[in-house]
């Protein structure tokens, strides 16, 4: 079975993208997700987020995501330091997952693949570039958040040309049915 990583800068539809490929009956790891959830309930990382932070950074047993990003996304030390606590799990729960699954192919989807080492684990990587004003948009929208704080948060992503260097495969979220289109094609590459 193929790993093939799925990646994009913040707002540029990888869950969008993931979903299409789900459609086609590929199972997708999506990484962040499972990182919030191990957040909250491994007691490893529980132990080591609350050393580092402290206490406050849960509250009745749930990380404080808000308090959390206040204090990473404008410290990249802190943040490496947070990523180094995290990942190493995320990681083990993703081969676990992995190999329960009997399809070609699985996609793992991670915001910062290349920046974490990841992609290095993955045969192939698909990266998802978007308009960085489409970008900003949907982040503000999804997140209710201030155009200043999504680009706090792409800072500490690398830039779309050197992930687009290191890709196997670019798919132009533009149009939903012309990526639709993309992601097929790319699927039946894979297959």
């Amino acid at each position: 079975m193929k790993i093939i990583g799925l990646t994009g800068g913040i707002g540029s539809g990888k869950t969008t993208v993931a979903k299409m490929f789900s459609d086609f009956g590929v199972p997708v790891y999506n990484s962040d997700v499972e990182a919030k959830k191990l957040t909250n309930t491994s007691q490893s990382i529980k132990k080591a987020l609350t050393s580092l932070l402290g206490k406050e950074i849960y509250q009745e047993g749930v990380l404080d995501k808000k308090l959390l990003a206040g204090f990473i996304f404008n410290d990249s030390i802190l943040l490496e330091k947070v990523n180094a606590i995290i990942h190493p799990e995320v990681a083990d729960h993703f081969k676990q997952w992995a190999a329960l699954q009997t399809f070609p192919y699985v996609l793992k989807e991670a915001a910062i693949l290349y920046e974490s080492g990841s992609y290095k684990q993955c045969d192939r990587v698909i990266m998802v570039t978007a308009p960085i004003e489409d970008r900003m948009r949907r982040v503000m929208d999804r997140d209710h958040i201030s155009r200043e704080e999504v680009k706090a948060r792409m800072k500490n992503q690398w830039d779309d040309a050197k992930k687009m260097e290191l890709a196997d495969f670019i798919i132009n979220n533009i149009t939903l049915s012309d990526t639709q289109k993309q992601v097929e094609a790319i699927h039946y590459q894979l297959i």
